[in-house]
């Protein structure tokens, strides 16, 4: 024999069920919200990002490795004269 189901507490559960699917897309929306706000105010403070950086950083140290050797065939003519 079955006990009998009690109908408030049935009722109880689905109320609750109901409220953390509310709350979850709550919380959802308000993390999209939060992401697009961020975007758009990294995007107005001109920020480069990690790519950009990391090819500039290479670009300046080709440079600094180019300076280096035209550095040293300088001082190499200057030392024949």
């Amino acid at each position: 024999m079955q006990p009998p189901k009690n109908k408030i507490f049935d009722d109880l559960s689905q109320l609750m069920t109901n409220a953390m699917g509310v709350a979850q897309g709550a919380k959802d929306e308000a993390n999209t919200a939060v992401k697009s706000l961020m975007d758009r105010w990294l995007a107005d403070r001109d920020f480069v990002t990690r790519e950009e950086f990391d090819a500039v950083r290479a670009m300046a140290q080709k440079a600094r490795e180019e300076n280096a050797a035209l550095m040293a065939r300088i001082e190499a003519l200057e030392g024949k004269k």
